[in-house]
């Protein structure tokens, strides 16, 4: 399962306070059971003093293999813990599709 090496990498490499990994290929318009489309909110120390693309850099690094595979659309949140703080532990939903054939 796709999902579950997801998690597993970012929790390895990331030590995060927080990790969700969220399987939103539902929303889109593939075939029922799809894992293509993720929502990852990370919360890490490791991400303290780094600006977002360095961020988004380093959990890019991280995934290649993946990402070069079956993942179609990666949607990252990467917070500090004190920004995790200052956003009340959430991340912004993600919208629903309205490309390939939704309406």
């Amino acid at each position: 399962m796709l999902q579950a090496i997801l998690e597993q990498k970012l929790q390895q490499e990331f030590e995060p306070s927080y990790l969700e990994v969220l399987n939103e290929s539902y929303m889109h318009n593939v075939p029922a059971g799809s894992e293509s489309h993720f929502k990852l909110v990370i919360v890490s120390k490791k991400f303290e003093g780094l600006r977002l693309i360095a961020r988004h850099r380093l959990v890019n690094g991280l995934l290649a293999e993946e990402l070069a595979g079956s993942i179609h659309a990666l949607s990252m949140h990467t917070f500090t813990d004190q920004e995790w703080q200052e956003k009340n532990n959430t991340a912004p939903d993600s919208p629903m599709c309205l490309g390939g054939g939704k309406s």
